[in-house]
């Protein structure tokens, strides 16, 4: 009896780089899509829509409805979906998570091809198959389709607030920790261990942190930066959910979410988190604070004032996010050291308040 073989979706194309937005008609016209509505991010549309109805209309693209949102409750996306003409080839998203989420699910509920133009590199949900939206009044990940296409254009992630770049680079350097979670559980008897999925997510962070720079808007260090993200989603697909890209740092993030007065950027709480958890699980927290050190996260986000004591109860409350797991956190032995750290390494003294 044969092996059946595992069924693995990776977008069609992705172009990174400088100028790469006017290549958008010729894209999607190689594709054979003639037909599209785009989602804007709030205050997008201004910037960015006339280079892409330029770029569509050179290549005989119809651009059936546009619009702004920062809207990512499900019933919304629900209705838009179903709005949108039957003529619809592919739903395009450009912007920020809010817009791109909302597009992604919209053609997930459609079954038609998801578009993605990303306006910033604050984290890797752009690759992701998975959108945060809104349900019952609360924030949840819901299953999506991964991106049909992915166009970054460079010098719009440089000119976008140097805080998504720092957000971007905490995500991904997470990848660390949540790789080392995840063979913790494994060992432990919980879920799967895909062996070609955590090579990818390794590769990843491994090429994005060998990378030479001065500045963290060099095109090199962006290009990097951005592919490595588009690595990591592509590792959870193979994965068949997030564990390569997401372990006890995204559950100290997500009860961060639940408990701040004042949330921050996904990356930069998942960024803090890493390496707290670097040094719990003691590996490689030297080289995470390198990096945050050279490209100036750390000095970011001192200017943020983050009360320990709210990473304290988030520590507590890391196992609820997902209970299912089995990562460090959802061992008390480990909550507790994490804890300590907080009170006692220099470090995170000298980042939180």
């Amino acid at each position: 009896m044969k092996a059946m073989q595992q069924q693995i979706l990776v977008p069609n194309f992705v172009k990174v780089g400088k100028g790469a937005l006017p290549y958008i008609g010729k894209l999607l016209h190689e594709q054979q899509i003639t037909s599209v509505v785009l989602v804007y991010g709030s205050g997008i549309f201004s910037m960015l829509h006339t280079t892409i109805s330029h770029a569509l209309a050179e290549s005989g693209i119809e651009i059936l409805k546009a619009e702004e949102t920062e809207d990512t409750n499900i019933e919304r996306i629900t209705s838009y979906a179903f709005s949108i003409p039957n003529r619809t080839q592919a739903i395009v998203g450009i912007g920020g998570g809010k817009a791109l989420d909302f597009a992604k699910y919209a053609s997930f509920l459609r079954d038609m091809p998801f578009i993605c133009i990303p306006t910033s590199s604050s984290s890797d949900g752009f690759s992701s198959a998975t959108a945060s939206l809104m349900v019952d009044g609360k924030r949840t990940s819901v299953p999506a389709k991964i991106a049909y296409g992915i166009v970054v254009d460079i010098d719009i992630i440089k000119n976008a607030p140097e805080k998504f770049i720092y957000s971007g680079i905490g995500d991904l350097v997470s990848k660390i920790t949540a790789i080392y979670d995840w063979i913790y559980e494994y060992e432990h008897g919980v879920g799967e261990l895909n062996d070609y999925a955590l090579m990818i997510a390794k590769k990843a962070v491994n090429s994005f942190i060998r990378t030479p720079f001065e500045s963290i808007k060099d095109d090199l260090f962006l290009k990097e930066l951005v592919d490595s993200l588009a690595m990591s989603g592509i590792a959870n697909e193979m994965a068949g959910g997030s564990t390569p890209s997401s372990g006890s740092e995204h559950l100290i993030s997500h009860a961060l979410d639940k408990i701040s007065t004042h949330p921050q950027l996904h990356g930069v709480q998942v960024g803090i988190a890493t390496y707290l958890m670097a040094k719990v699980q003691n590996h490689r927290y030297k080289r995470v604070d390198q990096i945050f050190t050279d490209t100036g996260f750390w000095d970011y986000v001192k200017t943020l004032s983050i009360p320990r004591k709210e990473f304290e109860e988030a520590i507590d409350l890391s196992p609820t996010m997902k209970p299912y797991r089995h990562t460090y956190l959802h061992e008390e032995q480990y909550r507790e050291k994490a804890k300590e750290l907080l009170r006692t390494d220099p470090r995170l003294k000298e980042i939180l308040v």
